[in-house]
């Protein structure tokens, strides 16, 4: 039914390795994320990791104004993380998967 199942489990295990390299990969893509017309800036790696903020001198003044900048700088930066991971993370599933009926719905 499913045809050679060494074959199989070899494809299965061929689809994890570069689902891992893809991961190990992924820390290594930044995204940028932004708000306040660049006062308020983050950058994250494509597996959502928070690696640097950079916020203009200007906000340490007015509380308020740098939550808000920060949230929105932080959500933009994993909202863009997270279209770079699951894009690729999607590449690396099906470009190996055997050809088990229900899978191709990846």
């Amino acid at each position: 039914m499913f045809g050679d199942m060494s074959e199989m489990l070899n494809k299965l295990k061929e689809a994890q390795e570069k689902i891992e390299e893809t991961k190990a990969r992924l820390n290594t893509v930044m995204v940028d994320g932004e708000s306040g017309n660049g006062k308020v800036k983050v950058q994250a790696s494509a597996n959502r990791e928070i690696r640097s903020i950079s916020i203009d001198d200007s906000l340490f003044e007015d509380k308020e104004a740098l939550e808000d900048f920060l949230i929105i700088a932080l959500n933009n930066a994993l909202e863009k993380a997270n279209e770079v991971n699951e894009t690729e993370m999607s590449k690396a599933a099906k470009g190996n998967l055997p050809d088990i009926p229900g899978l191709d719905m990846l």
